[in-house]
């Protein structure tokens, strides 16, 4: 759901940023480590502890064998990544490693983890192994160094997101068009990994229109009859007839994706000039935050 947590948690244990790594939501697991090996944890802050001892997050930590992570009650955002030096050892299914609950396939058994499921880590590469080596002590021992704050997502509970303006903005009457930037829009029970609704003044259209279903993407915002819009999130469908009247800038969807019902946002609406812009800053932060661990580590610079 929150793939730039994801890649940063990744890029701290020097992974490849397409590693399976482990997302947890609202409640994390207790996981006890057989091995010594290297973790990060990302996202939203859900109070994780390591042997009693508070857990940082957006930075690399050694942990020994048989040391135990166990998570608390979520601080800010609801969802927590787990990266492991090597990345989980799971089949590559449609070239992805990911789980796909609906379809019953993927990850470990196309399921979500049980008490009592163990998973390998794949080897480490250079990287890996170069950091965990950095780290000598006794214990837990964590990183000096952190993930950037400028790129670190500034999570909050009523965010304000970028909006591009979607295929079928016009359809909107102009109350409508005003309110989709003007008013606070609540996140509903009935959101999960496909979709949030959102709840607010009903949205309407100057006319009702037909339309043939058309290709959907990540932070596609539908508006069903009903006049409450629909984010589309990680596990959307491919496609979809209700208006779109607009599409979540990239750079801004890990906002989204760490909202829990409740939880509102507000909508600005920006050029897809601007959207891409940022989400090139974005990508060449990350890019150079992986060449400097590979810098540091492996050319001693």
């Amino acid at each position: 759901m929150d793939r730039l947590a994801c890649r940063a948690a990744n890029l701290l244990v020097g992974n490849d940023e397409r590693d399976a790594l482990l997302e947890a939501t609202l409640i994390g697991p207790t996981i006890r480590f057989d091995e010594e090996t290297l973790i990060a944890l990302a996202g939203g802050d859900l109070d994780p502890t390591i042997d009693g001892r508070p857990l940082p997050l957006w930075r690399p930590v050694r942990v020994p064998a048989g040391a135990v992570l166990r998570f608390g009650q979520a601080r800010i955002g609801c969802r927590g990544y787990l990266a492991i030096a090597g990345g989980l050892d799971v089949p590559m299914l449609f070239d992805s490693r990911s789980t796909y609950l609906r379809g019953g396939f993927g990850g470990l058994n196309g399921r979500a983890l049980r008490a009592g499921d163990a998973i390998r880590a794949r080897e480490p590469g250079a990287v890996s192994r170069a950091i965990t080596k950095s780290l000598a002590g006794d214990g837990v021992v964590a990183a000096r160094f952190s993930l950037a704050r400028s790129l670190r997502p500034h999570y909050a509970e009523q965010p304000v997101v970028r909006v591009i303006r979607g295929m079928h903005a016009d359809a909107l009457d102009d109350a409508s068009a005003a309110r989709l930037t003007s008013d606070a829009f609540r996140i509903s029970a009935s959101s999960d990994r496909m979709g949030y609704r959102l709840e607010g003044r009903p949205l309407t259209l100057r006319a009702p229109v037909e339309l043939l279903s058309e290709g959907v993407a990540f932070g596609t915002i539908q508006l069903p009859p009903g006049g409450a819009p629909i984010v589309l999130m990680a596990d959307r469908q491919t496609a979809g007839g209700y208006p779109r009247i607009g599409e979540i800038a990239s750079v801004d969807l890990p906002l989204v994706a760490q909202l829990k019902p409740g939880d509102s946002l507000r909508f600005r609406e920006v050029s897809l000039a601007d959207a891409q812009r940022a989400y090139l800053q974005r990508e060449m932060e990350l890019r150079q935050a992986a060449a400097a661990l590979t810098l540091r580590f492996i050319h001693g610079k």
